[in-house]
């Protein structure tokens, strides 16, 4: 009988040891977690900050006449010059049209606009010849959110992206009876 006890008591002591390793690694994993938390906080601020002024940035300038091209990096704003190697993608407004957009976000825009419907992000990385890595498609897909958040893009699903609706109106000009503003020619609000 003295044995089985011996047997338990060693079984006992190893099964502390056991709990006592696995409180510290959760007590440097909570560390751990802490630090990370506090990084991962640090640079959402900051990237809503970088939105912020930006905006402010493209909110200040004004918007381009119907023939102008794309936005140039030495744009003034309020008699400043713009930051150099600020790409910044302006809100969309009637009369705006795709070239004001960088170069990556226009070909996208294109893109979706010779598609004709909704398209994932890795197909159009593909369509842009960009090589099909998770990289390069998440580096767009962010473009293509920044496209919906401005107005140029709409997300019809998870991950799909289209043209926006008036957007897509505009490029293609006024149908019979209908003004550029969308507006069928003697509509009336009752309809």
């Amino acid at each position: 009988m003295s044995s089985l006890l011996e047997e338990l008591v060693r079984r006992e002591s190893a099964a502390r040891r056991r709990v006592e390793q696995l409180r510290e690694q959760i007590a440097e994993l909570s560390q751990r977690l802490e630090t990370e938390e506090d990084r991962l906080s640090r640079l959402v601020i900051s990237r809503e900050t970088v939105e912020e002024v930006l905006d402010e940035v493209v909110q200040s300038v004004e918007r381009p006449p119907d023939d102008a091209g794309a936005v140039s990096v030495d744009a003034a704003v309020d008699g400043h010059p713009a930051p150099l190697g600020v790409v910044t993608v302006p809100r969309w407004r009637t009369g705006m049209k795709v070239s004001v957009l960088p170069q990556a976000y226009q070909d996208a825009v294109e893109i979706l606009l010779d598609a004709g419907g909704a398209m994932r992000a890795g197909q159009i990385a593909v369509a842009m010849g960009m090589p099909d890595q998770a990289a390069k498609r998440e580096g767009l897909r962010s473009k293509l959110k920044r496209l919906v958040e401005r107005g140029w893009l709409s997300e019809d699903g998870p991950g799909l992206f289209a043209v926006a609706e008036r957007v897509a109106r505009q490029v293609a000009g006024p149908t019979r009876g209908e003004r550029a503003d969308g507006e069928g020619i003697g509509s009336s609000p009752a309809g």
